[in-house]
């Protein structure tokens, strides 16, 4: 008797994808949900540069995320920037580090999120290990990227680049209140009708 390959999907798997898929660029949203990585910023960079491709009508991101690889979070930022679509940058769940970073790439009239979003800024982190020559040079690359976030953050949302710097030396939370006070969100939002007012 023939055992199925673990690692084939199951049968009715590949239609709903495509079926999902479909939906979805035809709802003109992009999802991020979980850690962004260079495949997932590839991901959504293409999706982001068909929509774009499709319409100039604005695309919805929607983002639930701890944030992860901070230069694939910069690339999905600039594609972000990069596009004629305007998009509408929805946080939920929690969006943190490197995923705060690119929630941050529109302006914050389009920065929204739900009730029970959570943020999270700080600086980043490295475990680089080698020659101390080595070391020595990562430590002025997250000193270099240290100072990007920041200016990121502070243009943002109009607060004092030292201050900023201060804020993201520990871990810092904010509630979706807190947030809006901060200037990282512009709206709080239930319901996507709550996009359109």
């Amino acid at each position: 008797m023939e055992h199925p390959d673990p690692e084939t999907p199951a049968a009715t798997a590949e239609p709903r994808n495509a079926f999902l898929e479909e939906k979805a660029f035809k709802s003109r949203t992009v999802l991020l949900f979980g850690a962004i990585s260079d495949q997932s910023a590839s991901d959504i960079a293409r999706r982001l540069i068909a929509l774009d491709a499709d319409s100039a009508m604005p695309i919805d991101m929607l983002v639930s995320s701890p944030g992860g690889h901070l230069e694939s979070g910069d690339a999905i930022h600039d594609i972000i920037r990069f596009i004629s679509a305007p998009v509408n940058m929805i946080g939920t769940g929690w969006v943190g580090s490197a995923a705060t970073h690119l929630y941050l790439s529109v302006p914050r009239e389009r920065r929204f999120c739900t009730p029970n979003t959570r943020f999270l800024i700080h600086q980043p982190s490295g475990g680089a290990g080698g020659p101390a020559s080595d070391i020595a040079i990562h430590a002025q690359e997250i000193i270099k990227a240290r100072e990007r976030i920041a200016r990121t953050i502070a243009r943002e949302t109009g607060r004092p680049l030292d201050s900023v710097l201060e804020d993201i030396e520990r871990d810092r939370w904010l509630s979706a209140e807190e947030a809006i006070e901060y200037g990282l969100v512009g709206r709080i939002i239930s319901n996507k009708a709550e996009l359109k007012k």
